[in-house]
């Protein structure tokens, strides 16, 4: 009787030294992307405080609390929607806006100021929860939502 024994010790190594060398060459292929600026188009994202509260069942209050990107802060828009995401209708009015040094109350519209401490209060007919939404468009036109709660 003649046995045959296969010899197959080898094939594992080699399976293990191809995957390594398969890492390798994709994590140096990502670091490359990152130190020669390939990512590119990633946005930063800006920080500017925005606070929202609901001082009666009828008003909401939103306020500009600043922050690093407040220097780059235009302006920002308030939208109201109930809970099944339907816009309400409100009276905006605000204080806060600055033209030339002069303190201007604005009525009638839905913008908040890029001055801390600049407040929009907005009077709605609803009394349940309402989603608030600020979207902050800033001097280099980019926009972003800022705040993004229910009171």
């Amino acid at each position: 009787m003649v046995y045959t024994r296969k010899n197959d010790e080898a094939v594992s190594p080699v399976i293990g030294v191809i995957l390594m060398v398969a890492i390798t060459v994709i994590l140096a292929a990502v670091i490359a992307a990152f130190v020669f600026g390939m990512s590119g188009n990633i946005n930063k994202t800006k920080i500017v405080a925005i606070t929202a509260d609901r001082p009666s069942a009828t008003t909401v209050r939103v306020m500009n609390q600043g922050g690093q990107d407040n220097p780059t802060f235009d302006f920002g828009v308030l939208a109201l929607k109930d809970p099944a995401g339907a816009a309400l209708t409100a009276t905006y009015a605000a204080t806060g806006h600055f033209n030339n040094g002069t303190l201007v109350p604005v009525t009638g519209t839905n913008a908040l100021g890029s001055d801390v401490g600049d407040t929009l209060t907005a009077t709605i007919t609803a009394t349940g929860k309402v989603q608030v939404v600020v979207v902050g468009t800033f001097t280099d036109n980019t926009q972003q939502v800022l705040l993004d709660t229910s009171l």
